[in-house]
């Protein structure tokens, strides 16, 4: 589980009458007696593997309007006193109007060069464009009953969560909408929504850009697992000319170190390939380590692929500087105590021989970096110390 923030438990109780969520009770999968009527996006029953490392492919698993609401009620956060003819009533006017946001969401994730956030963000913005409410509260309504189904298409997808909270804070939060008509403050919110995707799209070439002065002639690069940010840096790099090489590691399970090595290869940047224990064995030869990441949490550390935080630790015994790419729409509330204090993303290990059943798998997908073994932060924010990240995080959330 997450230990999550102060900021995030007030917000909580404020929104649920000063119920406090259980963890335990929290809802991770669709109940069984909805087997029937909710798609599987895991097809395999022998598996259980977040929706967030499945294929890029389009998903059909939509979540329901009822699954919404047993899980909600399974959570603790149903604090409604409505009668149930009203909450039917309800449900069945909401099924006729609800803009498809989840369909929406994978028709933009088709794009390969899209990050999961930013499809989010781009389907919420069509929300608005296609809302028929009338007024503000049922605007706001719509936004967050699809920013709620966004996030719990994949509740293991730390940019997914703090993307559609991002957006719901920067788009409805403008003092403006009180003061006009409700269709002048419609459009303002489609702008503000627009704005902010536009600004989400940009951040890989900002991030780009603020890192080219770390990076000089000669240099040996070490990477892990394949961060689209972190390849357009090196592309930037190569672009501007710069003479450098790169360790790329195999980036078990999914080996992801493979592709990366082949677009670099493309980009006739000199690129080695090595297995994931090698890392110790060639941290002589390199200069910095560049890693991206799933979330940015407030301690200033962050979540990434299963590796990154060994990599850290030899690269701090060694006095490697390790620098993160990551753009300011993963920057999540949360605050991990340890490697086990996180949602589990899992993935499936294929060892090339028969395992016996006796004995247990890692599957975990990812881990936890503490800020002590990061160096720098390179965000479309600007480039950050791990101590600022907090302060970034409540500036974002204010």
């Amino acid at each position: 589980m997450w230990r999550r923030s102060a900021s995030f438990i007030l917000d909580n109780r404020l929104l649920q009458g000063d119920t406090v969520t259980k963890p335990e009770s929290r809802l991770l999968s669709p109940p069984s007696s909805m087997a029937e009527t909710l798609p599987n996006p895991n097809p395999d029953p022998t598996l259980t593997i977040s929706p967030y490392y499945q294929t890029r492919a389009a998903h059909h698993g939509v979540v329901t309007s009822d699954w919404l609401a047993q899980a909600q009620a399974a959570a603790g956060g149903d604090t409604d006193t409505r009668s149930s003819e009203q909450e039917s009533s309800l449900k069945s006017a909401a099924s006729e109007h609800s803009f498809p946001v989840i369909d929406e969401f994978n028709n933009w994730r088709k794009q390969p060069d899209l990050a999961e956030a930013v499809a989010a963000i781009k389907a919420l913005a069509s929300v608005i464009r296609s809302s028929e409410a009338t007024t503000m509260m049922e605007l706001q309504n719509e936004l967050k009953t699809a920013s709620d189904s966004l996030k719990s298409w994949d509740m293991t997808s730390i940019s997914l969560t703090a993307g559609c909270d991002l957006f719901m804070r920067y788009v409805t939060r403008t003092s403006a909408v009180e003061y006009e008509d409700f269709d002048s403050a419609k459009s303002r919110f489609l702008e503000r929504a627009e704005k902010f995707g536009e600004i989400s799209f940009k951040a890989r070439k900002i991030i780009a850009m603020l890192s080219q002065d770390f990076i000089f002639d000669g240099c040996t690069i070490l990477v892990h697992g394949f961060s689209r940010v972190v390849l357009e840096i090196l592309k930037t790099a190569a672009e501007n000319k710069k003479h450098f090489r790169v360790l790329c590691t195999e980036g078990r399970p999914d080996r992801t170190g493979l592709r990366f090595s082949n677009e670099l290869a493309k980009l006739d940047v000199p690129v080695k390939l090595l297995i994931d224990s090698a890392v110790a064995y060639s941290m002589d030869e390199i200069d910095m380590v560049f890693v991206g990441a799933d979330g940015v949490v407030e301690s200033g550390g962050i979540i990434n692929m299963m590796g990154t935080y060994q990599i850290a630790l030899v690269a701090k015994t060694m006095d490697k500087p390790v620098y993160v790419a990551a753009e300011s729409y993963k920057f999540a509330r949360l605050y991990p105590l340890n490697q086990k204090d996180m949602v589990p993303a899992l993935k499936p290990i294929d060892f090339g021989v028969p395992i016996p059943s006796k004995v247990e798998v890692e599957t975990s997908a990812r881990d936890y970096t503490p800020p002590q073994y990061l160096t720098l932060l390179f965000t479309d924010l600007g480039v950050l110390t791990p101590s600022v990240v907090s302060d970034e995080l409540i500036q974002l959330y204010l």
